[in-house]
């Protein structure tokens, strides 16, 4: 069964007498492209990368800045990741959000997919969450790319 990603790709692909079927293949074309994925589009290229966490989408609009979701590594530690796309070097982190991660500074992260020329994705630990929130794309990040953000995630 093809996901909803896949589903709209085919779709836009066959008006122009193209049909593609491979959902990951069509996240990577996104992700390569000038334009920001969004934030849904972040979740399932995350989820194809990580296959050895699993992963729990929370949509929580009671509590007021939980992250989007809940990963449980291989040695069976659990931790959040909340997820950011970004145009420009600036990352929007409400003060819910800010707040959660002062909180919860352990096993906390922030997931920021950018644009290529800025390094495509990049993972932050919560404890620095208002450095982010100051320094923007110009604070270092604990990962960057698909296989460093994988291998840090799948080692806690």
């Amino acid at each position: 069964r093809d996901s909803p990603i896949s589903f709209n790709l085919q779709k836009t692909n066959r008006k122009n007498g193209h049909a593609r079927k491979n959902s990951v293949n069509s996240l990577d074309r996104i992700m390569d492209q000038k334009k920001v994925i969004s934030e849904r589009n972040l979740w399932k290229k995350l989820k194809n990368e990580t296959p050895k966490i699993s992963w729990i989408r929370l949509e929580n609009w009671a509590l007021l800045g939980t992250p989007d979701l809940l990963g449980y590594a291989p040695s069976g530690n659990f931790f959040t990741v909340e997820l950011k796309s970004i145009k420009s070097l600036k990352i929007q982190i409400s003060a819910h959000q800010i707040s959660f991660h002062v909180k919860h500074p352990n096993n906390t992260f922030i997931l920021v997919a950018c644009a290529p020329d800025k390094g495509k994705v990049r993972l932050y630990p919560g404890s620095q969450v208002l450095e982010l929130v100051t320094s923007g794309l110009r604070l270092e990040p604990l990962a960057q790319g698909w296989e460093l953000v994988r291998l840090k995630l799948e080692s806690l």
